[in-house]
């Protein structure tokens, strides 16, 4: 725990903000008990959490990450709407030349659908038991990795 947090401060004097993650629920996905653990577990470590509105269409989603500036976007999925919202999410964001912000799944994805996610353009994906000191660390991994390149 200690080690992340002397990254994200380590990061925040080097960028002048704390690592932001947005953290969207789309289409007709309303259980959000998870994602605000993970949103609330974050800001704990250091991140700056911006939470969105249950049923965002990826529209949505992608303009809050426009106007928000964040530094990834986290998508909670647990009724089955990420082999469409996810991709489409993605889309919107390259045409919006936001294609380098990393788009990380959790919930209940199958595993048989990691590798049409991975193809569409997500780079992590946490399942049920995911430690989320681990998950905050692989994000941040994307985070600095996209703020070393831009």
């Amino acid at each position: 725990y200690r080690a992340l947090r002397d990254r994200i401060a380590g990061f925040r004097a080097r960028v002048g903000r704390a690592p932001a993650i947005f953290i969207a629920k789309m289409g007709q996905d309303g259980h959000d008990r998870g994602a605000k653990v993970i949103a609330t577990a974050f800001a704990d470590m250091g991140y700056a959490v911006h939470f969105g509105a249950l049923f965002a269409t990826a529209a949505e989603v992608a303009a809050h990450v426009k106007d928000m500036e964040v530094d990834a976007v986290g998508v909670s999925s647990l009724a089955a709407g990420h082999k469409t919202l996810v991709p489409e999410l993605i889309g919107l964001l390259r045409d919006a030349n936001l294609g380098d912000v990393p788009v990380v799944v959790g919930g209940v994805i199958p595993e048989a659908d990691y590798e049409f996610l991975f193809e569409a353009g997500v780079s992590e994906i946490f399942g049920p038991g995911t430690n989320v000191l681990e998950a905050a660390n692989k994000v941040l991994d994307r985070i600095e990795k996209r703020t070393t390149n831009t």
